[in-house]
């Protein structure tokens, strides 16, 4: 099985011993004695190394200036290799795995104790056991669906269809949503936005070059699949009418560049301008049988998108429609179908579009469903065995200095007026952090899940969440709920309610480690705060004030400057080209790459500052060989660790926000002049940027 990892354009420069600073063996000089051990001791010891860095998994023979992603990580890369069952493996992944440990023990527990009807415990371990009756599942099959493939047969024309689209059950091609008004982000709207494709974008469908040709050919035979298993006839004929109906309406869509545009997304509608725009689709009888019969506003996102949407029903032949629904209604539901359904999913989304080569094991699988299905239920008792006090604490003090180090830089910033400026701090001052685990808990209350009916816990499982978002829809927003439960392994940002959530599953080692040394905490986890402040802040999050609301608070002359210097980024990423014709999009990872570079500013003031309060001679001391600089740097680039299939490569770069691993930490540190400082990085250096070519933001 072959590993992937991504160089790009930089090249790497693999010195020979006396070519290298620091002498044989080494391109960075050694410092210290081997024998000085971090502040925190060695009991308790930090996960990793002696003061919380993998030093075995760096390769030392490549000057950090020439390749610093491989420097800290290449020994890692090199041993290594991506599990059979995923589609990549990182830092992330590893927590991931081990999350999903402490979660399956959870559910083994609930599973075995059963518990009260209605119960957390019991629901938790009556959706596992369901899951875990293949056999049951399995000599069900294809019975379970049909009333709901009669109903679609039913369905004589557009307006029936659309009906049916309508409902909780079928594909449709648009989404609903319920969330806070980007206007007034006290109360709730319905928003509604393009969907309706089986691949990922538009660009599966629309992209010219041979191996996305050969996604769409597979994609046609998966549907082909779906069909014949039912015992349908002219399988590959109706597969070519279900692509050809996805191609026209991929063809609408727009880009995930301009969907990510904040300012073009919010269109305020009617009900009734809605449903002029797109008549066909009809939306005051679909939202009148979703519980909706009254709805002032509607935030629509790509309005253009649903117009043709709506013209595209109508030009359809109804059979056609009719076999996309059948096909998403079953497909969408493999799994609990039984297994020659599961299989003919998986040999699509995961062999063919991720390039895994098997299934995860039933029991893992089965700990994700109900981790993901009854997260916050689960995350009660994850966050009482496995999120020490000590923790929150700690990360409490480190968001406190990242946001302090940020308003230092906010107060001095040369390209900023101070028009803007006061904008900014205000903002800034409004942040709230939401540490490890919610205030008040998702509830499940009216839930049925029963112990041999896997297909119809799913099927109520869907209402459940719908019913839950309609009944909130009249209340004041509850700035207090989580949309991710304690145990998942990332980190966000709510420009609504201008709020930052480190869920419990991420501050684990290396992200964060409380017998770590303190350089490694504010490179990895610190750079991470950074990061979601700097959402706030980034090319789309600037477009939200204090409170949350879409508003520009821009002068003309700030925005240029800042306009400037987001160009000059997406630039330099969009230079990174992994795969052959197909390179990182500037444009649609510019929001995540403004985050990884703010970050990284953030977090090393916010070290500096520790630095200049905790030693007395100015710097922190030598640790493993490494000046504390350099641990800091080390740790941002140790946790972006990441191997990627090819296909699964190709996935992300198309369908991003993020930048795959490398170029993260790469891209970054090329614009930080401390890291030149600190690994003597010059012109002869592959990395190198002149002074004048390095991106300042925040």
């Amino acid at each position: 099985m072959k590993r992937w990892t991504w160089l790009g354009g930089l090249g790497i420069c693999a010195c020979a011993a006396a070519g290298c600073a620091g002498g044989a063996g080494s391109a960075v000089p050694v410092v210290g004695s081997a024998e000085q051990v971090s502040e925190q001791g060695a009991d308790p010891r930090p996960r990793f190394g002696a003061f919380g860095m993998d030093e075995d998994g760096m390769d030392r023979s490549v000057h950090p200036g020439d390749d610093f992603y491989r420097f800290a990580n290449g020994r890692w890369e090199e041993t290594t290799t991506i599990p059979s069952d995923r589609a990549r493996y990182g830092m992330f992944d590893l927590l991931t795995l081990e999350a999903e440990e402490d979660v399956q023990r959870i559910i083994l527990d609930a599973a075995a104790a059963g518990g009260v009807a209605g119960s957390n415990t019991q629901m938790i371990g009556d959706m596992y056991a369901a899951w875990m009756d293949a056999e049951t599942i399995d000599a069900r099959g294809p019975d379970v669906l049909r009333p709901y493939l009669e109903e679609v047969a039913a369905a004589e024309d557009a307006a029936g269809l659309a009906l049916l689209m309508g409902t909780l059950r079928h594909q449709a091609f648009y989404g609903l949503w319920i969330s806070p008004d980007p206007a007034d982000p006290s109360v709730h709207v319905l928003r509604v936005f393009q969907s309706g494709l089986g691949m990922p974008t538009r660009d599966y469908y629309l992209d010219p070059s041979p191996r996305f040709d050969e996604y769409r050919q597979a994609y046609v035979a998966h549907v082909a699949r779906i069909f014949s298993l039912l015992g349908l006839d002219r399988t590959h004929e109706r597969a070519e009418g279900v692509m050809a109906l996805e191609v026209a309406l991929a063809e609408t869509h727009w880009t995930r560049e301009r969907s990510r545009q904040v300012t073009e997304t919010y269109n305020v509608m009617t009900l009734e301008e809605l449903d002029t725009l797109a008549p066909a689709l009809r939306f005051p009888e679909v939202l009148a049988a979703r519980g909706l019969p009254e709805v002032p506003r509607v935030v629509v996102s790509q309005p253009d998108a649903l117009e043709a949407a709506s013209r595209l029903l109508l030009t359809q032949a109804p059979e056609v429609v009719r076999d996309y629904l059948v096909f998403h209604f079953v497909s969408g539901r493999a799994a609990a179908l039984g297994s020659t359904f599961d299989e003919a999913r998986f040999d699509f989304f995961g062999r063919v579009l991720a390039g895994i080569e098997e299934q995860r094991p039933r029991d893992r699988r089965g700990t994700q469903l109900v981790g993901g299905s009854l997260g916050h239920a689960l995350g009660q008792e994850y966050v009482e065995r496995h999120f020490p006090a000590r923790s929150r604490a700690l990360m409490d003090e480190l968001v406190t200095n990242l946001i302090v180090a940020f308003r230092g830089r906010l107060e001095q910033l040369p390209w900023m007026d101070d028009t803007t400026r006061a904008e900014a701090l205000a903002k800034l001052g409004t942040f709230e952090a939401r540490i490890g685990y919610p205030e008040v808990w998702d509830s499940f209350e009216g839930l049925v899940v029963e112990r041999d009916d896997h297909f119809g816990n799913m099927m109520r499982l869907a209402e459940h969440g719908w019913n839950d978002m309609v009944a909130r829809y009249p209340l004041p927003v509850d700035r207090r709920r989580w949309g991710w439960p304690p145990q998942i392994v990332n980190a966000s940002y709510n420009p609504l309610m201008n709020q930052i959530t480190f869920p419990a599953g991420i501050l684990q080692a290396p992200f964060f480690d409380p017998y770590a040394d303190a350089a490694m905490n504010y490179g990895a986890i610190g750079a991470v705060i950074g990061h979601e402040i700097g959402h706030g802040f980034d090319d789309q999050g600037r477009r939200y004030d204090a409170q949350g609301r879409i508003r520009d608070w821009w002068t003309a002359e700030t925005n240029e400057r800042f306009m400037d210097a987001a160009d000059r980024l997406a630039e330099q990423y969009s230079a990174f080209c992994p795969l052959e014709g197909l390179c990182v999009n500037g444009r649609l990872a510019l929001g995540e790459n403004i985050g990884d570079l703010g970050g990284m500013q953030m977090a090393y003031a916010a070290y500096r500052a520790h630095v200049a309060a905790t030693y007395p001679e100015g710097e922190a001391p030598v640790v493993g060989g490494f000046t504390g600089d350099q641990r800091f740097f080390l740790a941002w680039a140790q946790v972006w660790r990441s191997l990627y299939r090819e296909d699964a490569l190709r996935a992300q770069l198309v369908n991003g926000p993020h930048a795959p691993g490398q170029f993260r930490v790469n891209g970054v540190v090329r614009n930080l002049d401390a890291w030149y400082d600190a690994f003597g990085v010059t012109e002869d250096h592959a990395l190198y940027l002149p002074p004048d070519e390095r991106v300042r933001i925040w």
